[in-house]
């Protein structure tokens, strides 16, 4: 068809599914064993917020002139990924009389598509869904992999389920239209996985940070398949997050207490990742070289993402929010740190002392 595209395979035995990364995919419509032959039914229901609607629905559903495609918009923000959301989605596909052949598409951000595939896990016990990111956080993070869910306003992402999609489609011509901010935070989650998983990743963003932030067609793809390839090797070995899986969560813990602390939407979700995993390095000095929380808090500015938690938050209110977490066991506060730049571990064994010394350093 003229482009050159990426083809990353998610390996879940007879769950496999692939992710695609091209640009213009969906302006020059998309190839059926991508699209067409991860439907089952004759019903489609794409699931976007009103952001993203007016840029890309129109053309996705041209891809979809076979199917009986309709569509659900929802309010932008994170402060709408709430139970709320999933109930009035429930109630359009009940007005529909949808049944089980039904696929749901995942059109925009890690927000909807969170809650998309969370409708799915849980309408008539389970339906097939696609994911269709536009944002470089969810292409490179949250499509990838199977966890949906809702915020509550105890915890990010407490209610929720592993759902993993029949395929996942990135088009990179869409963060053209994403702005700067957005943009950056997805630049978080790139940074994570040179952390946690691939030393000369690292590096090669280091020494690719003009083009990335140019938004260059060859860098981005790049990033993006290399995201992609990490995660989708991690979630392979461990699907529902019993291990190894956890790692791909480093800076996440305190990044998750800034959010729920400043209220969902306040900070996006990788600025406050970013200054979660400068806390997680700077936790980890012990065991990496000094160099690397350095060379971190020279990418994080470089891109324009947050270095300190925000002001008024006290190390009391990062404990009482890191308490309820996700990788806690018996109460105990598990956080990911770093052995070496490119390998990273789970561990609720570190000093208390160390982790005040953090707070210290970090809370104004």
């Amino acid at each position: 068809m003229g482009r050159e595209l990426t083809k990353v395979v998610v390996d879940l035995g007879p769950r496999s599914y692939p992710i695609v990364i091209g640009k213009n995919i969906l302006e020059t419509s998309i190839e059926a064993e991508y699209l067409s032959s991860k439907i089952r039914g004759e019903h489609v229901c794409i699931i976007t917020n009103e952001t993203v609607a007016p840029l890309y629905l129109d053309t996705l559903k041209k891809n979809l002139s076979e199917f009986n495609c309709s569509h659900i918009i929802l309010p932008d923000g994170e402060r709408y990924k709430t139970m709320d959301s999933i109930q009035r989605i429930m109630t359009v596909l009940l007005e529909q009389r949808q049944n089980r052949t039904l696929t749901l598409i995942a059109l925009g951000g890690g927000v909807i598509g969170d809650m998309t595939g969370f409708a799915a896990a849980c309408y008539q016990r389970g339906v097939d869904f696609i994911q269709v990111p536009t944002t470089l956080l969810a292409q490179v993070d949250s499509s990838v992999g199977g966890k949906t869910g809702v915020n509550h306003p105890l915890g990010k992402n407490m209610i929720g389920a592993f759902k993993q999609p029949t395929s996942v489609i990135i088009d990179t011509a869409t963060l053209k239209t994403l702005p700067d901010r957005e943009f950056n935070a997805g630049m978080a989650e790139v940074i994570k996985y040179g952390l946690i998983w691939d030393a000369s990743f690292f590096h090669w963003i280091e020494e690719n940070v003009e083009p990335l932030k140019n938004r260059d067609s060859d860098a981005l793809a790049y990033a993006i398949a290399k995201s992609c390839e990490i995660k989708a090797i991690v979630v392979a070995e461990d699907e529902t997050e019993q291990g190894i899986r956890a790692t791909l969560n480093l800076g996440h813990t305190f990044g998750h207490a800034i959010e729920t602390h400043t209220g969902y939407g306040s900070w996006l979700h990788g600025e406050a990742v970013a200054t979660g995993m400068l806390m997680a390095v700077a936790m980890s000095e012990n065991e990496v070289e000094a160099s690397t929380f350095a060379r971190l808090q020279l990418l994080t500015e470089q891109f324009d993402l947050p270095v300190r938690p925000p002001k008024g938050m006290t190390q009391h209110h990062f404990l009482q929010r890191m308490s309820v977490d996700k990788k806690n066991v018996d109460e105990s506060i598990r956080l990911v740190l770093l052995k070496k730049l490119g390998k990273a571990y789970l561990t609720s064994a570190y000093s208390k002392q160390l982790l005040s010394q953090v707070f210290q350093q970090f809370v104004h």
